[in-house]
């Protein structure tokens, strides 16, 4: 696979993943058709060496592992963590509002949305609907309107003189999508506006009841390559979509090639609002299914076992990070500064809020040169706040080595994010040689 392809690849998975239900549902998808052997968390397993395995929880969080030959106590793994969901506008249980003319749908924030760039925006509704059947059983169905519903009107200039001077935007009384004009007798019926939805797209007919939702607001405009010489990916969601892609593709690499390595790849959810969640980095997930691999993989004392692998492993954290803005290079530290399209980038804080250190750091800098691959290093400004990721909690909760590292963007948690086009290609060479080559137990200055 060459980089045009990795794009336009790229491109399809995120137009795909409106929500991190869908993009679940289109990475587990893509891992079966290639030969992943879909496992139950509720049942048991049997694990065998040199095969690909997938599981899920929630259907918003995945795993995807490959197991070697050997015990992986005395391998390790080669892990790469990132996250499914992204800032958005979520529906909230009673959604409908309606005034004496319009039906609004009542929204909160989900994670640290830049809310500007939400107005005038044509918006769509995808998630997870529970439902009551005729039957009486619980079902569960994914919905994705892919068509424009809804929009967040701005307040005319000439209504607010001032907006462009001093705008403070209040998520309660200004966010709620509009969706419809007010029916001329009687209420809007959300149920038959579920049910209507769940008809067309399919086939069901029994639906009775509306029990919980989980959906989401997202802009229909398609991800784009842009730039006079296509330079730039343009698309909702690239944070963290663009990090799981890169996992997705280095994952089913490796099954091709038939790697002799032990590798995972995670992608969990709720990293957005704390990660503090069954299916999210701070929950059980990961150490439950590296425990039971290594149970049934690992000799010795299972608790042993299971402390040996990790020792021996090394985590790449991949979330992105910020490029220098050309109309803001003042936001950045001058000798750390990351340019679109000049590789991944190491990110570093003295804080911990990144879980990069001098050894991973080497590490993952080896692997890069290793590869013909380019690498810079981002350190936020002294004088500035410092974001963080999945990488400090999955440290913490684990104790493996672990690195942050990321593709440069502009425009983090806006509606439309921006990134190099060269970048997400080159991260996932070196996530492929990473799965496919990498001895993290070898390496020097590993832990042994």
């Amino acid at each position: 696979m060459d980089k045009v392809e990795f794009n336009k690849g790229l491109l399809t998975f995120l137009q795909q993943s409106p929500t991190p239900f869908h993009a679940v549902q289109s990475m587990q998808a893509r891992l079966e058709d290639a030969g992943f052997e879909l496992l139950d968390e509720g049942a048991t397993w049997h694990l065998e060496s040199g095969r690909s395995y997938v599981v899920q929880r929630n259907g918003s969080s995945i795993i995807a592992f490959r197991t070697g030959h050997g015990d992986p106590a005395d391998s390790g793994f080669c892990m790469s963590g990132a996250h499914t969901d992204s800032p958005c506008l979520k529906l909230k249980p009673n959604a409908v509002m309606q005034s004496a003319w319009a039906v609004q749908f009542a929204v909160e924030v989900y994670g640290g949305a830049l809310l500007a760039p939400w107005f005038d925006r044509d918006l769509s509704l995808a998630g997870r609907v529970e439902y009551l059947s005729t039957d009486g059983q619980m079902r569960s169905v994914l919905l994705d309107w892919r068509r424009a519903i809804a929009i967040v009107p701005s307040l005319a200039i000439h209504l607010d003189r001032e907006v462009n001077q001093n705008r403070n935007i209040n998520p309660q009384k200004e966010m709620p999508p509009l969706v419809a004009l007010a029916p001329t007798t009687g209420r809007f019926e959300f149920d038959e506006f579920v049910r209507q939805a769940v008809f067309a797209q399919h086939g069901i007919t029994d639906m009775q009841k509306v029990l919980g939702h989980e959906l989401y607001f997202y802009d229909t405009q398609a991800p784009a390559m842009v730039g006079l010489n296509e330079e730039f990916i343009a698309s909702a969601r690239l944070d963290n979509l663009l990090s799981c892609y890169i996992s997705l593709d280095a994952m089913l690499s490796a099954h091709r090639e038939q790697s002799t390595q032990f590798s995972l790849m995670v992608c969990n959810d709720h990293e957005e609002v704390g990660s503090s969640s069954a299916c999210g980095a701070q929950g059980p997930f990961l150490r439950s299914v590296l425990a039971r691999i290594s149970a049934q993989l690992g000799a010795g004392e299972p608790s042993e076992a299971m402390e040996r692998l990790i020792r021996r492993s090394l985590f790449l954290s991949i979330d992105n990070a910020h490029g220098i803005h050309p109309n803001f290079p003042e936001k950045h530290d001058g000798n750390h500064g990351p340019i679109l399209n000049r590789g991944p980038v190491i990110k570093i804080n003295a804080n911990q809020r990144y879980a990069t250190n001098s050894r991973s750091t080497a590490m993952f800098r080896a692997l890069c040169e290793q590869s013909g691959i380019p690498s810079q290093a981002f350190v936020v400004r002294s004088d500035m706040a410092c974001g963080s990721t999945i990488g400090p909690i999955t440290a913490s909760g684990l104790g493996v080595e672990t690195i942050d590292i990321g593709v440069p963007t502009f425009g983090m948690h806006s509606i439309r994010e921006l990134a190099g086009s060269d970048d997400g290609w080159l991260m996932a060479r070196a996530l492929r040689a990473f799965f496919q080559s990498f001895s993290p137990s070898g390496q020097p200055g590993a832990q042994s």
